[in-house]
């Protein structure tokens, strides 16, 4: 079976800058990584799910506006408190739900898995490849020096975030732009991924609770994925908080 031990020391090592709860004091991010996920191509159990979270986003959507709906409200805040424009440059959430009414995609049973937590529990929610990081994930204020290496027009290409944008990093660089924008190529799930590291972002008025409970779900979920599963989850906030747990 896989060892925890891996993973409990990428998360041990995780870190979220103080500039990063200065600008969001009520940030807080829940981190899970897992190993032991068995490869799959899409399947009835993952369509099942992808379809109860387009039901739920078409009811939302029914009494209000996606933009209005309270975390993407949130989050639009924020990626303008650094200088984003949130009708450009949508949220991972908001991206999702606003696909809903004319259906969410079917990729594999890992990334339908992850993305029907974020639509049913209404959070950003990233899903990385953690055999390809390099160090541990840390979220900071930008210094435009990052390298992000993405496709533009169909070709591989490196850009550069903006100064004082919010992103995830390791060692090698941007692994996601503008907080829960735009992934990197590099660290992103492939068909073959067997460990992952999952990020789940909250801003109020989302409870750590309620946070919480979306990791429940997303961990019960990829336990299915494989008989030798195991995970470690990390929340961190600004203010202390439970550090690790292993399932």
């Amino acid at each position: 079976m896989p060892s925890t031990q891996a993973l409990q020391k990428t998360l041990d090592a995780a870190q979220v800058e103080p500039a990063v709860f200065e600008l969001r004091p009520d940030y807080r991010a829940l981190l899970i990584a897992v190993d032991g996920l068995v490869p799959g191509a899409s399947d009835e159990a993952s369509n099942a799910l992808l379809e109860q979270a387009e039901e739920g986003a078409r009811t939302a959507l029914s009494e209000q506006k996606a933009e209005h709906l309270p975390h993407i409200a949130a989050w639009r805040e924020a990626y303008q408190a650094f200088g984003a424009k949130p009708n450009r440059t949508r949220n991972s959430l908001e991206a999702l739900v606003r696909r809903a009414d004319a259906g969410l995609p079917r990729v594999n049973r890992l990334t339908d898995l992850y993305n029907a937590i974020s639509v049913m529990h209404q959070i950003p929610l990233g899903g990385e490849d953690l055999a390809r990081y390099s160090g541990a994930p840390r979220l900071v204020r930008a210094t435009g020096q990052e390298p992000f290496d993405t496709i533009a027009s169909g070709e591989p290409i490196v850009e550069y975030p903006d100064a004082g944008e919010v992103l995830w990093c390791d060692d090698d660089g941007v692994t996601c732009r503008r907080w829960n924008w735009r992934q990197g190529r590099r660290t992103q799930l492939r068909d073959e991924t067997t460990s992952a590291l999952f990020i789940l972002d909250a801003l109020a008025p989302m409870s750590t609770e309620s946070l919480l409970a979306a990791g429940a779900d997303l961990t019960k979920h990829l336990s299915t994925l494989g008989s030798e599963v195991v995970s470690v989850q990390r929340l961190i906030s600004h203010r202390p908080a439970p550090h690790s747990t292993a399932r």
